[in-house]
């Protein structure tokens, strides 16, 4: 008798931590993609630079939301002659969160200024450049 009564309460809380189970919200694993694929999902265009600052649009190609959008903002040294280069090289990188959500087929423009100023050197000059570091892309479960 106490056995069937232990299997029964065994039986009764497998049961339900099963049924409790299929109710949790399903999570993904998180996705490395490469830049074509990265590119069919959002890209960065209209991209410009000003005395260090950075401007310009994230868009949404995709058919979810957005979220955590990190851009890498680099500002590339080009030396003149690039057969003799100067010591010390200026170029330097950053990250760039971008704030709040983009919906589906949405954009979001992008400001972005340094902390530290560009390096003042000579001999060449800065070519600046945005791109997409990561995302996060929200999958609403289907009904």
């Amino acid at each position: 008798m106490k056995t069937r009564l232990a299997l029964s309460v065994l039986g009764f809380f497998a049961l339900a931590y099963l049924s409790f189970g299929a109710f949790r919200p399903a999570a993904w694993a998180q996705t490395i993609r490469d830049r074509e694929q990265t590119g069919r999902i959002v890209s960065v265009e209209k991209v410009s630079a000003t005395d260090g600052s950075v401007a310009g649009e994230v868009i949404n190609h995709s058919k979810n939301t957005l979220r955590d959008v990190q851009l890498l903002i680099r500002y590339i040294w080009l030396w003149d002659n690039e057969t003799k280069p100067g010591r010390n090289d200026p170029s330097v990188s950053d990250y760039y969160n971008l704030p709040g959500e983009i919906p589906a087929g949405g954009r979001a423009s992008f400001s972005f200024k340094p902390t530290q100023p560009l390096a003042k050197a000579s001999g060449g000059h800065f070519e600046t450049s945005a791109a997409i570091a990561g995302f996060s892309e929200i999958f609403l479960p289907s009904r």
